[in-house]
């Protein structure tokens, strides 16, 4: 058999199409989202390679829109997890001793089918059932989802390559073997390409998966399932199941295989996954993997030196973009009175002549959060800043779901840094706003690092540079990504590995060989060419 050193291709971020007028990509997409709006889809489980229907079927209406049917999905049970669980140790001996370039080569086709043929479906889908903006879904559910796939085979070659030093007569190596039984991927609704990456980073290291993604999400699940099946991805080595999260836990969390979890979702959920895996953890062959990014309240700090302009800009993105549902959207931000009155009727004004609509109609800037639970908390965090005294609603605050679940962009000051909106996560298009005499910068910093037990994004603005070096000290801990003069939203895979700590996750840096590590048990072996004859060493001979 040939063997060789490969060399994968150097992965390069996929480029973001524009979608301007005119354009092809935008005629084609459009097609694609009328096309998809006239079918039913009727969507399966997939385990080991067989598709799954119950005949327990659940309907997917697009957030925006809920009296349209996109189709149907098939509902499992308890029966279904070990169904999976039992494809993918079946799977797993054969796939973990596939040639690792071979393992590449699946991943490296699944990232130019979807940014080729499968393009305009992908985003569509996310649009769709995610009720994404044409932008919002081509940055993630094609641009960064196929940067996963590219930057995660490069890593992994950098990974193997990884290997230890050898003295004289010896050789030391070390494997990168995947985890013992399988891996669990728990994936959120609001990225897509997370919940391609979370099944699939282990998948790449020889892993196999049991995935369950959010139900809202699963109309483009499918997507993903069927551009792993035209790469190549053998049956049983990622197996998709829609079942509850009860269900799943009880089965998977017994097992004495499981090997690890990839989440991505709510802390609360988190801290009972890993107090479960705690109770279990005399059941399992070894310890698994816990990794997982959860939830943020990130903040936006001005300095008195800020760039007005920039930071109006950075606010109305950062907050509002995709509703804010957003684990990186800004959601707090502490502005000095001297920059708030100049940015003040420019922010306000620009909040409120954002468009409010349906996807399909590619003007609109926002769109509709993505469920009836989602859209009673937001407005309910609304209701309570509109009934306290020390608040004033600037922009927005109404809400209505008779058609679909439109809560308007809204902007809040408060006297009070540290009421419920400026410290609880509220994970929609709500932001409130803290302002500060100016003189009091360090004061601020302190107490945004404080006010919330979340540590995943947030920004500053400056233009002094000793202020920038003053908040980057004193935010150490506050953020796992920090950005100086940007909005806290937007990590790019190879440019900005995303994650963060405290209640915001294991910051284990998705987008990085860091979360590639999480899911190998290396071996070192040690091979001796001349082994000694005899045991005696040379200091136990007589002088």
């Amino acid at each position: 058999m040939a063997t060789g050193f490969y060399h994968v291709p150097q992965a390069k971020n996929e480029p973001v199409l524009s979608y301007a007028p005119g354009s092809p990509e935008k005629a084609e997409l459009k097609a694609m989202i009328e096309k998809l709006r006239k079918e039913e889809a009727d969507i399966p489980m997939y385990i080991g390679g067989q598709e799954i229907r119950t005949g327990v079927k659940h309907a997917i209406h697009p957030p925006h829109d809920l009296k349209h049917l996109l189709g149907h999905y098939h509902y499992g049970n308890k029966t279904h997890v070990q169904q999976a669980i039992d494809a993918a140790l079946a799977a797993k001996a054969e796939w973990a001793s596939l040639a690792w370039e071979q393992r590449a080569a699946i991943f490296l086709k699944a990232a130019d089918l979807l940014a080729g043929p499968y393009r305009a479906r992908m985003n569509a889908a996310t649009m769709l059932c995610q009720s994404k903006s044409a932008f919002q879904a081509e940055i993630d559910s094609v641009c960064e989802m196929a940067d996963f796939f590219r930057f995660n085979v490069q890593y992994m070659a950098e990974l193997y390559k990884q290997q230890p030093e050898s003295p004289a007569l010896t050789w030391n190596r070390m494997e990168h073997r995947p985890l013992e039984g399988f891996v669990f991927a728990l994936t959120p609704f609001n990225f897509t390409s997370i919940a391609a990456n979370l099944p699939s980073a282990p998948a790449m290291l020889g892993n196999t998966v049991v995935w369950k993604p959010a139900n809202s999400q699963i109309y483009s699940a499918q997507v993903i399932m069927e551009i792993f099946m035209e790469a190549g991805l053998p049956a049983g080595v990622i197996n998709l199941v829609y079942v509850g999260g009860p269900d799943a836990g009880e089965v998977i969390f017994s097992h004495p295989d499981f090997a690890g979890i990839h989440f991505t979702g709510s802390t609360g959920v988190f801290q009972n996954i890993w107090k479960t895996i705690g109770n279990n953890i005399h059941k399992y062959k070894s310890y698994p993997r816990i990794v997982g990014e959860t939830g943020g309240k990130d903040f936006v700090i001005a300095h008195p030196s800020a760039d007005a302009d920039a930071l109006t800009v950075a606010l109305i993105r950062g907050a509002f973009e995709f509703q804010g549902q957003k684990c990186s959207a800004a959601s707090r931000a502490y502005i000095p009175q001297s920059v708030f009155a100049q940015i003040q009727e420019n922010l306000i004004s620009s909040i409120a002549n954002i468009k409010m609509g349906g996807v399909e109609d590619f003007r609109n800037f926002f769109n509709a959060v993505i469920d009836e639970k989602a859209f009673d908390k937001i407005s309910e965090y609304i209701e309570v800043a509109k009934k306290d005294p020390g608040c004033k609603i600037l922009a927005g605050g109404g809400y209505d779901k008779s058609k679909g679940y439109f809560i308007e962009p809204t902007l809040i000051q408060v006297e009070d840094p540290r009421f419920v909106t400026m410290c609880e996560e509220i994970f929609g298009p709500v932001l409130t706003v803290y302002v500060y005499p100016d003189e009091k910068w360090e004061e601020t910093l302190y107490l945004a690092e404080s006010s919330s037990p979340y540590a995943l994004t947030g920004a500053i603005f400056s233009q002094d540079r000793y202020a920038i070096e003053q908040a980057t000290k004193i935010l150490e801990n506050a953020a796992g990504n920090f950005y100086i003069n940007d909005k806290p939203t937007g990590a790019v895979v190879g440019q900005q590995p995303f994650g963060g700590a405290r209640a915001s996750g294991t910051n284990d840096k998705a987008g990085s060989i860091l979360n590639l590590l999480r899911w190998v048990s290396p071996r070192a072996i040690k091979e001796n060419f001349v082994p000694p004859k005899k045991y005696e060493y040379p200091f136990m001979s007589e002088e």
